[in-house]
């Protein structure tokens, strides 16, 4: 491990260079369309091949298309394509690396439809479909022996009712038995009703026929406390995610048909196989409303062909991406400890738990004072099939593997079991964004850096990381990129900061450049070494750009992040003003032609630097909070615990008040625009921007609503092709008319600093 760094140092200069010609151009807004995202790589059992989802924008920029390639792992192979499809995703190996597993959801009318799960034979041969249920499948997961496939899906009993209905009424289609959640026997037809027994006014009138009566209502009912969420919309209790189980198809010509083996009100949530095949291992909460209590997870087996579910635990912690031994008899998680009084920000960490009723979690990581299973915020992390990551057990069972956060850089560190230090993996200014592990201990990783979107890379035996793709080599190799400068620097009390200065790519350090503050949301994020699409363009525009991690940040330990509980914004804010004037001292900032943009928690941040400070000559706040007790009553999730306050609004709402940037709105005389996603129900643009827009507005003060039809809290990571370019063109339009006195047409009808006010003095 000694020379990994050296080793990784040098990858990355190679890949920067790799790319590199004599002719090249600034970044475009537009090239994000051009962009090639890798997600969810998966190591074959042997080792020897990754597959991955490949994820590029459709031909019309309104979306995504995902398709399955494979890569050897060994050197000398370029990626391959797998499937034809356009929305697929999930892929998981068979136990001998025959065959693979995933989820494809199929158009119709140009829309897609329910993913539903699919098998495709790595010797040839087309895909073949083998569930159709109504509510779709996902999560798809092999048995041992390679014989069945279990999976999540939110299928009841009355969907299958309505499918069977519906294909009755075409007899050139059969209806798939399904059992245990085989839907009802049909009723018999209506005895006709006696002209004594019609109501009046009915007489002479044919009921009727069955299916024009029946309407499923749109009405929402709401008794819950937290019931919709960012992206997802409306929560649907009627359907929870059940556990679901079929046979691997033996042929072209086999239909298995999917067992239910789990039910009731509750979701099951993680699963596993036991060894033996015999049952499925998974957690759930059986709580209605678990947002009064701490987290808690319940840790259930149930027979695979159907029984009663067991429990194997009940642990005080919320168990997330669980991951069992190779043995079997343990499984390791992430977990947050609940704490009394309960933090803001609370540092993951790593356990480990033995299957049995009685047996209490280890905490690997109780000593180590950094975020396990953290990442590093950017804008180009793949926006479909992306995949999750969890803990991965050596071949031996001695040790974990798992990603950590330290000062922006997101790195493997492996975790002993005996309780020893734990030690690097990889090292460098790189994020480990996915990472796969095979049986014979290969590792596949996906690595994004501040210069490379996202690359397969796998793990030599001395610690060096060998590319196994470059889907955007060709097109970065026409673009004059120039990777960002670390700084350090002090604070008001004395603390510490890490940032990074994003600087044209032409940069001449005797001019002046207009700066933007780029804060990012939150809080309990961090900006690093990742690629960033947004800062490269603003910079390729003329623009240098600052982006900090001030207090509240994570990578930088508990006490960092924490120290904001009930002070946000606040000190952060002071932070952020320290890394300006760093920035100003170096002389090649304009200190006139300064603008601040943040979204979510930077968005906040940014509404509160124009309500305590006129330095900026312009802001764009995104996706923000301006009234916290409006978005504390409107936004997706539950403070019942005080995690950022301590009592709820109506208690105390002078808190509320105190730390919101409407209370203060007075004091804007910065020209601020809003980015606001109209379905984005983390932030309700009512709670945040709309709230400020309709202030300013009645003080004639400049200010524009750029609103996002459809596009929820995920605007700038995963929103539509086109709309996240109009974004992009709308920050820096914005930043274009203040700063450089440019004519923008979006924002033509936007009077200057000041001029609001003197028509309206003058009328």
């Amino acid at each position: 491990m000694a020379n990994t760094a050296k080793l990784a140092a040098a990858l990355f200069v190679f890949l920067a260079s790799a790319v590199a010609s004599a002719e090249q151009r600034p970044m475009r807004e537009k090239d994000l369309w051009q962009f090639t995202w890798v997600g969810d790589p998966q190591v074959s059992p042997d080792g020897a091949q990754a597959v991955f989802a490949r994820i590029v924008v459709d031909q019309k920029r309104l979306g995504y298309e995902t398709s399955l390639w494979v890569v050897g792992t060994r050197g000398g192979s370029a990626p391959r394509r797998l499937t034809s499809g356009t929305h697929d995703g999930q892929p998981r190996w068979s136990p001998d690396g025959r065959s693979i597993a995933f989820v494809r959801s199929l158009e119709k009318d140009g829309k897609p439809q329910e993913p539903q799960l699919f098998v495709l034979s790595m010797t040839g041969g087309e895909p073949q479909q083998i569930t159709d249920l109504p509510k779709g499948a996902s999560d798809p997961r092999w048995s041992p022996d390679g014989r069945r496939i279990a999976f999540h899906s939110s299928t009841n009993a009355d969907d299958l009712r309505k499918k069977a209905k519906g294909e009755k009424s075409q007899p050139a289609q059969t209806t798939p038995s399904v059992p245990q959640a085989a839907p009802p026997s049909e009723p018999g037809k209506p005895t006709p009703e006696s002209e004594s027994t019609k109501p009046a006014g009915q007489e002479g009138r044919e009921p009727l026929p069955t299916d024009e009566v029946e309407h499923e209502s749109d009405v929402k009912v709401i008794t819950r406390g937290v019931y919709r969420a960012n992206g997802q919309g409306y929560l649907d209790f009627a359907h929870p995610a059940h556990l679901w189980v079929i046979s691997a198809p033996a042929g072209s010509d086999d239909k298995p048909q999917p067992l239910q083996v789990t039910s009731g009100k509750f979701d099951e949530d993680d699963f596993f196989w036991s060894n033996d095949g015999k049952e499925l291992v998974y957690t759930t909460t059986r709580s209605e409303e678990p947002w009064y209590e701490a987290p808690h997870t319940e840790i259930y087996a149930v027979p695979a062909a159907g029984g009663q579910p067991r429990l194997v635990n009940a642990v005080k912690l919320g168990v997330e991406e669980m991951a069992p031994s190779p043995d079997g008899k343990r499984i390791a998680f992430r977990a947050q400890l609940n704490t009394e009084p309960v933090r803001s920000y609370q540092q993951p960490d790593l356990f480990v738990l033995e299957l049995s009723l009685n047996a209490q979690p280890k905490n690997l990581s109780a000593d180590f004072d950094n975020d396990v299973g953290g990442g590093i915020g950017g804008d180009s992390a793949p926006p479909r099939a992306g995949g999750g990551t969890h803990p991965i057990w050596t071949p031996d069972g001695r040790s974990l593997v798992d990603v950590v956060t330290i000062e922006g850089r997101a790195n493997l560190m492996k975790f002993p079991l005996d309780g020893q230090k734990p030690n690097p993996v990889t090292r460098g200014d790189i994020a480990v964004e996915r990472f796969s592990m095979g049986k014979d201990g290969t590792l596949v990783t996906l690595v994004s850096t501040p210069m490379v979107i996202g690359d397969l890379m796998v793990l030599g035996d001395r610690g060096q990381l060998a590319r196994l793709t470059a889907f955007n080599d060709k097109l970065f190799s026409q673009i004059r990129l120039s990777p960002p400068e670390e700084i350090w620097y002090r604070s008001f009390d004395g603390r510490k900061i890490q940032a990074w200065v994003q600087k044209p790519p032409d940069f001449n350090p005797s001019k002046k450049y207009p700066l933007i503050l780029n804060i990012h949301g939150g809080p309990h994020t961090a900006y690093g070494y990742v690629f960033d699409h947004e800062f490269q363009w603003m910079a390729a525009r003329g623009y240098v750009v600052l982006y900090p991690n001030p207090r509240g940040s994570t990578s930088y330990g508990q006490e960092f992040g924490n120290v904001i509980q009930y002070k946000y914004p606040g000190d952060d804010f002071k932070d952020l003003m320290a890394g300006v004037d760093e920035l100003l001292r170096r002389g090649y900032v304009d200190e006139h032609r300064m603008g601040v943009t943040g979204g979510s928690g930077g968005g906040v941040l940014t509404n509160w630097t124009v309500t305590h400070t006129n330095r900026f000559r312009a802001a764009v706040s995104q996706r923000d909070i301006s009234d916290w007790a409006a978005w504390w009553y409107t936004d997706d999730f539950w403070l019942y615990r005080a995690n950022w306050f301590r009592k709820p609004p109506f208690e105390d709402p002078k808190e509320y008040a105190e730390r919101s940037a409407l209370t203060y709105v007075e004091n804007i005389h910065t020209p601020i625009a809003f980015i606001l996603g109209d379905a984005d129900y983390r932030t309700p643009p009512g709670a945040g921007g709309e709230a400020l827009f309709r202030a300013l507005k009645d003080l004639k003060r400049p200010t524009a609503m750029v609103r996002f039809p459809g596009e929820s809290h995920e605007l700038s990571r995963s929103g539509q092709p086109w709309h996240r370019v109009e974004r992009l063109e709308a920050i820096v339009g914005w930043f274009d008319k203040f700063m450089l006195g440019e004519d923008v047409p979006m924002f033509r009808d936007v009077a200057r600093a000041g001029e609001g006010e003197r028509r309206a003095q003058n009328q």
